[in-house]
């Protein structure tokens, strides 16, 4: 597909007029996408549906990236088919009705309590690293944070009820915490943390060589407890935070509340959530989500 892609590129440099910096980024995101495709057995552009559209975009967005990224990829796809019916090289442009409404409501996977609980019981917590991963997998699903922000959690960061939670742009929230991810949280430190304490290293998880944990680590750990589970659905740490928010949403939890807990706007923005206190967030976080029970 490499002669085909050269093409577009100089099809939307000359004949649509993009900057070199535009064609490079379309270019990009359509060699990802065709290396996708490699690894998934299309070898043949004509043999693209729009599933197979659908699922790149899913990977991209299980990879956490940017909804904007994902956004642009869209676009160069978009733009890609339709240059590719234009030439007559496909018959159907397979991407003309993926519009974004549509996309997201395709794209996100959610699990089932059932599959969450599947999930959780998978690693061993009888040892250094089942403890952790235990603990992380109930921090990701027992307060929504992003991976990024689990991996950046300090130990003083956690009390009973509040996680403080460093977000994107560098803004703080406090979001209430699960019971279950409280008891995992204590027995990881209290049995198995304090191996590798100091007084310099203060973050809550680490790797096996003592190091913090990054994004890769526990996007790789969730595939494989998934893989022990027998949970077929394509799922990432993003997986267990938009399970997080849709359980309180079934639940009856009030959207507003879940945006603050997610962080999706400035916590700051009293103008908008001034009828959000954190005694509001804490009441509705105690009687919607599923794991949070009090200790016997």
């Amino acid at each position: 597909m490499d002669e085909i892609v050269d093409d577009f590129s100089i099809y939307i440099s000359s004949e649509k007029g993009l900057s070199m910096h535009s064609v490079e980024a379309y270019r990009r995101d359509i060699m990802h996408f065709v290396e996708f495709l490699s690894k998934s057995g299309v070898h043949d552009i004509t043999e693209v549906k729009q599933d197979h559209i659908v699922s790149h975009l899913a990977h991209l967005n299980n990879q956490d990236y940017a909804s904007s990224s994902i956004s642009r990829a869209l676009i160069a796809i978009k733009v890609f088919f339709r240059f590719l019916k234009r030439e007559r090289i496909v018959e159907n442009n397979v991407a003309f009705y993926l519009e974004s409404p549509k996309l997201w409501q395709l794209i996100p996977d959610v699990l089932s309590g059932e599959e969450i609980e599947s999930l959780i019981a998978q690693p061993d917590d009888q040892t250094l690293l089942g403890a952790r991963d235990k603990a992380i997998i109930e921090v990701l699903y027992g307060s929504g944070l992003r991976v990024s922000e689990v991996c950046r959690l300090d130990i003083y960061d956690v009390d009973d009820d509040f996680v403080k939670v460093f977000g994107k742009g560098s803004k703080e929230r406090i979001v209430p915490i699960g019971r279950q991810a409280v008891k995992a949280i204590d027995h990881y430190l209290m049995f198995f943390r304090c191996q590798y304490d100091s007084e310099e290293l203060k973050r809550l998880f680490l790797s096996k060589n003592g190091k913090p944990i990054d994004r890769i680590t526990v996007w790789k750990m969730i595939k494989e407890y998934a893989r022990y589970a027998s949970i077929t659905k394509n799922i990432s740490p993003h997986t267990l935070r938009h399970s997080f928010a849709t359980h309180l949403l079934d639940n009856g939890a009030d959207l507003r509340v879940i945006q603050e807990m997610m962080g999706h706007s400035n916590i700051s923005s009293t103008d908008r959530y001034m009828h959000v206190s954190k005694a509001h967030i804490q009441k509705a976080f105690d009687a919607f989500h599923p794991r949070n029970t009090r200790f016997e």
